[in-house]
This record gives C-alpha cells, sequence and structure tokens, in this order.
C-alpha cells in the first residue's frame, strides 16, 4: 500500500470497520511520512471459475445461466431452481477447482434434483444426458421407479 499523496509505503492502520454488506472492510489509513490520511476497502477476492464444456471451449461460470435451464427443468414443480443454482455455485466456490466442465456442473444438478422432484430431475436429465430416442428416456424413468419402489 501506498500513500496516494507522497507515495511513501510506510503506512498505518487508523481504524477498521465492517461495510454494511458485512463482504468488506473500510480502513482509515495514516502516511506516517506525510500524515495524510486515505480510506480503503478491503473486499474477499472471488475467483471466477472457468466452465470447460463439451466442445472443449472455455467461458466463466455464469450462474445465471444455470438458473436458467433449472428454471425450466422446475417449472410448476415444487423446487426452488434458485437455492438449487445458489446451492451449486456455493459448492464451485468451496472446491477452489478454477475448472470445471459442464458436465460436472450438470451432474451435481441432477444430483440436487433426483432428491428433491422426480419429475425435475428427468426434465434436466433429458437435457442434460442428451436423450436420443424415447428407450434411452424409459430407462432413466424405470431406473427411478426402482430406486423410489426401495424406499
Amino acid at each position: 500500500m501506498k500513500c496516494p499523496s507522497c507515495g511513501s509505503d510506510d503506512i498505518k492502520v487508523v481504524d477498521s470497520r465492517p461495510v454494511e454488506d458485512n463482504n468488506s472492510i473500510r480502513r482509515r489509513r495514516e502516511c506516517l511520512r506525510c500524515r495524510a490520511r486515505f480510506t480503503t476497502y478491503e473486499v474477499i477476492d472471488a475467483f471466477q471459475p472457468v466452465v470447460i464444456k463439451k466442445d472443449g471451449s472455455k467461458e466463466l461460470f455464469d450462474k445465471n445461466k444455470l438458473l436458467s435451464g433449472l428454471l425450466k427443468a422446475c417449472q410448476k414443480r415444487p423446487v426452488n431452481a434458485e437455492t438449487v443454482a445458489n446451492e451449486i455455485e456455493a459448492e464451485i466456490q468451496n472446491s477452489m477447482k478454477r475448472e470445471v466442465t459442464s458436465g460436472e456442473i450438470g451432474d451435481m444438478a441432477m444430483e440436487k434434483l433426483h432428491d428433491r422432484d422426480a419429475v425435475a430431475y428427468v426434465r434436466f436429465a433429458s437435457v442434460h444426458r442428451e436423450f436420443k430416442d424415447v428407450e434411452t428416456f424409459m430407462e432413466e424413468l424405470r431406473q427411478l421407479k426402482r430406486e423410489e419402489d426401495k424406499k
């Protein structure tokens, strides 16, 4: 940290306090050379993971894209798509992985939907797994039914 007035790096912190959102800290600082005071803010450096798509291209993770797919799958179902998207985003951030595949994200969504609502799960799975025909779709339904019967 350098003083904005004189450029000295001999600085002391006079006061620290959290900012309203509790996601950053406001610090009053004083230059020990010229006695100028100034304010700085510290925020968490949240990295943005990169998504590796099926075709090999890369793009920054966008929760809104995930949410869009989840909203379609959860339409008229008792599942809060935004909650699911937030959970997935938190898992990705907490993993600290710099890169994640779109397949991994889809699998996370399917796992969360599977536990919440079978219809939303099948809807999402049909797109994520790219069901090619009715038989593939029916096999997924049979698997779900077997799991449900075990409960």
